[in-house]
């Protein structure tokens, strides 16, 4: 699917989120899992910043996003910073609560939160503890395994039964940023939410 995206805003404090507009929908995962390559493929072009050194996102980055011919953004995606990387300093580790815990547990407009995980590593625990927590408060999400194109045939069809596994999940779903495996399928899970959230009452905080 074809869309527009515009930078919106960096948030480091819960007082400055922006005002409530569009579904959101949440990207998480641990540091270097393809956050950033995800969300650009979605986007069709670089708006979020991608680095090969881990942890570099230390906001939460808004975009707007619209499909052409559309007069207002009809999504606002939210980046949130990447998490399990030991090598970020302790005191930037320790802020991160005061502004995502609030933002995942009380935004009214958060319609989706996508987790990633890497389809090429053993499932991370702080991914299962992610889960378990949405589950907690109530948050719909997905579970995205990146990186597929990494594996082939039977080895990907067992690196997801795995994770399905690990996390008592049927619904994991395979993405390549590089060869753009599951980017439609991801983009019927955010049109879906956003459509569920505009007819339910469930996310009121």
């Amino acid at each position: 699917m074809k869309v527009n995206a515009k930078f919106l805003r960096s948030v480091a404090d819960a007082a400055y989120f922006p005002p409530l507009g569009p579904p959101e929908i949440a990207f998480l995962g641990r540091s270097n899992v393809g956050k950033s390559s995800l969300i650009n493929s979605l986007l069709g072009e670089k708006m979020a910043h991608t680095s090969s050194t881990p942890g570099r996102t230390r906001t939460i980055n808004f975009f707007e996003v619209r499909r052409p011919g559309k007069p207002r953004a009809e999504w606002v995606f939210a980046d949130l910073p990447g998490y399990g990387y030991a090598k970020l300093p302790r005191e930037r580790t320790a802020e991160w609560p005061k502004f995502i815990e609030p933002y995942l547990k009380t935004r009214e407009a958060l319609a989706l939160c996508v987790v990633l995980v890497d389809a090429n590593v053993p499932t991370q625990h702080s991914d299962q503890q992610l889960v378990e927590w949405l589950q907690h408060v109530g948050r719909p999400h997905v579970i995205v395994a990146t990186k597929a194109d990494r594996h082939s045939g039977n080895t990907l069809t067992h690196a997801l039964q795995r994770l399905r596994n690990d996390f008592q999940s049927e619904r994991i779903a395979p993405f390549s940023a590089r060869t753009g495996t599951g980017r439609d399928e991801l983009w019927k899970e955010i049109i879906a939410s956003g459509e569920d959230l505009g007819s339910s009452d469930r996310l009121t905080g």
